[in-house]
């Protein structure tokens, strides 16, 4: 293991502890240049997920590939493509990578769903809390949610370029508290291991700092995208949401089983869990609004509970689905901050009203929380 200041001595993440897990699988590890489809690298890979969901918990596969099936469906070749090319062969191969991991876990009872998203999907507030809400239903449900970037709309000036900062984005948003990047490497190194052959690999990295940024090189594989710098970036991310993250090479079956059992990885290690992260980022915004409460409300508030509008009394600002808001007692003094679940016109609308009473008043049917309670700090 290197021995910089960056690494620690810290005892690595153990995924069989992991409450909620995302996975990135890239396209070298799922997709063959000349066979297509590794299935039994797929199949191998599902039981992984099974092992993970009998221990309760949630798992979430970001998985490159619909580019590199639909390429060779639709007999592209292996030169670089247009992206007028790129999104037609991302239509032909997403319907079949969904297919493909739906036919891997549906034999063992697990329901799989496709969630597809852009870059704009995370930077605009009401869409990342629209992601947000359907990927906590689904994880509810018991579904695995299977998660690409949709590259039949994307453009060069929204895509995330690669998976790896995908799946960093995906793991903050469902609140996950491991991400493991199945890989064509087997950890970060102090230099490119392919060139240098003195690197050494972390086994630990717990700060990111400038000089670990500058170790990180370009990409080693011709099929994927995301080189070192890219992990870097989506580690920082990760951690930055309390989430633990690995990078490891994934080649092998059961990939998940091997990183169990001691194979090599690097872990970068947050400071602070995911629900910790999660309200400091909430509580470090600037209010848009004030939403002030009558009693009852408060005493729900502090005993753990969301907040309802039938407990809102007034509502002050101009704010938008998703902006933060302060939440303020019946005597004006702050109680905390959330980010509200509907506009400030919206809830002015509903405001003292119940919950079954909110498709009446606003003509559709809303969500019965003003304010949830995963997305407050009081």
């Amino acid at each position: 293991m290197a021995t910089l200041t960056a690494a620690s001595s810290m005892a690595a993440p153990d995924i069989r502890g992991a409450k909620r897990l995302v996975v990135k699988i890239g396209s070298a590890l799922l997709v063959d240049r000349k066979t297509g489809l590794k299935q039994s690298w797929l199949s191998a890979l599902a039981l992984d997920v099974v092992e993970a969901k009998a221990r309760g918990t949630d798992v979430v596969l970001v998985s490159s590939g619909s580019i590199a099936l639909g390429r060779k469906v639709l007999g592209l070749g292996d030169g670089v493509l247009t992206l007028e090319q790129s999104q037609a062969a991302a239509a032909v191969g997403q319907i079949r990578l969904a297919r493909a991991y739906e036919e891997a876990l549906a034999p063992h009872g697990i329901t799989t769903g496709q969630i597809l998203v852009t870059l704009e999907d995370t930077e605009d507030r009401r869409r990342y809390l629209n992601s947000r809400a359907t990927m906590e239903t689904l994880l509810s449900l018991g579904v695995v949610p299977i998660v690409n970037e949709n590259d039949t709309v994307a453009t060069d000036e929204i895509r995330f370029g690669d998976n790896d900062r995908l799946a960093a984005q995906i793991a903050v948003t469902a609140g996950a508290d491991q991400l493991v990047l199945l890989s064509d490497v087997d950890g970060f190194y102090t230099a490119n291991p392919k060139e240098d052959p003195t690197a050494s690999r972390f086994d630990v990295v717990a700060t990111i700092t400038p000089e670990i940024e500058a170790m990180a090189g370009d990409p080693i594989s011709g099929m994927s995208k995301g080189g070192m710098k890219t992990k870097l970036l989506a580690a920082k991310t990760a951690v930055a949401g309390g989430c633990a993250m690995a990078i490891m090479e994934g080649s092998g079956l059961r990939p998940l089983k091997s990183l169990i059992e001691g194979a090599a990885r690097t872990w970068f290690v947050p400071a602070a869990d995911p629900q910790l992260a999660r309200k400091r980022w909430i509580n470090a915004m600037k209010p848009r609004g004030e939403l002030v409460l009558d009693a009852g409300a408060v005493t729900a508030l502090r005993a753990g509970k969301s907040l309802l509008p039938a407990g809102v009394t007034r509502v002050t600002g101009s704010f938008g689905r998703g902006e933060p808001i302060a939440i303020l007692s019946p005597e004006g003094v702050v109680l905390g901050k959330g980010l509200v679940r509907y506009t400030a016109a919206e809830a002015k609308l509903i405001a003292g009203h119940r919950s079954g009473e909110i498709a009446a008043i606003l003509g559709y049917q809303g969500r019965a929380a003003l304010v949830h309670r995963d997305d407050m700090v009081v």
